[in-house]
């Protein structure tokens, strides 16, 4: 479980202003996937098996460094009943990144996959980059899903791979990087075919930020 120190730095970087970049992140997925006990230990690194299914959206704040910046993450855990879909989706438009995640134990859950995608496509910005997770991978004994069937279906949707457990701390801090990391290679790919794109385009990627200028050094 997460320590008083832990939980004052949450604190602390919620409140801190001081960062060279800010990305906005969602999970998505069915409910009961595990998008709330993946952002708790990535965030806090804790974990509970008590999660009740989340009531509309919550967020969180972490910041990481890559490359000497300093970038705050504002993470979105979003429900993932129908009934709040109309709210959730809201909160797609200016997000640089998403975790669409699925269940390895749950057929259903994997078959929204493609529902959640098209989703992605309808409500976000055109160059948000997202990563396919098949969470819960310490309940290979009930895995209905084969690893292959993820990995064909993230080549299919043009997303990246991983499998991950929230509850083992399996890839947890590996997706979120490999997230950041995409999301600054697309923005300064963007940068270097349009300079305007930093402050036209995709305005999340310097809210309340401080403005830069040149290539994303993350």
């Amino acid at each position: 479980m997460a320590s008083a120190n832990d939980t004052r730095q949450a604190q602390k970087d919620a409140a801190d202003q001081n960062f060279d970049y800010m990305f906005k992140l969602l999970i998505i997925g069915n409910s009961s996937v595990g998008k709330t006990s993946f952002l708790f230990r990535y965030a806090d690194d804790s974990f509970t098996s008590a999660f009740v299914s989340t009531v509309g959206i919550d967020f969180k704040v972490k910041t990481v460094y890559r490359n000497e910046k300093r970038v705050k993450l504002q993470i979105w855990d979003t429900a993932g009943q129908e009934r709040y879909r109309t709210i959730t989706t809201a909160y797609y438009r200016g997000a640089m990144g998403f975790l669409l995640m699925y269940d390895i134990t749950n057929q259903d859950s994997f078959g929204a996959v493609h529902d959640w995608a098209t989703q992605i496509k309808t409500y976000s910005w055109d160059n948000a980059q997202v990563i396919l997770v098949g969470n819960k991978s310490d309940l290979e004994d009930n895995r209905v899903v084969p690893t292959e069937e993820g990995k064909r279906l993230a080549d299919e949707l043009g997303f990246e791979f991983f499998e991950a457990s929230a509850k083992e701390n399996i890839n947890v801090k590996q997706v979120f990087e490999r997230l950041v990391d995409i999301i600054c290679v697309k923005m300064s790919e963007s940068l270097e075919v349009d300079p305007s794109v930093l402050g036209n385009k995709n305005p999340s990627l310097v809210e309340n930020s401080r403005p830069h200028e040149g290539k994303c050094a993350c």
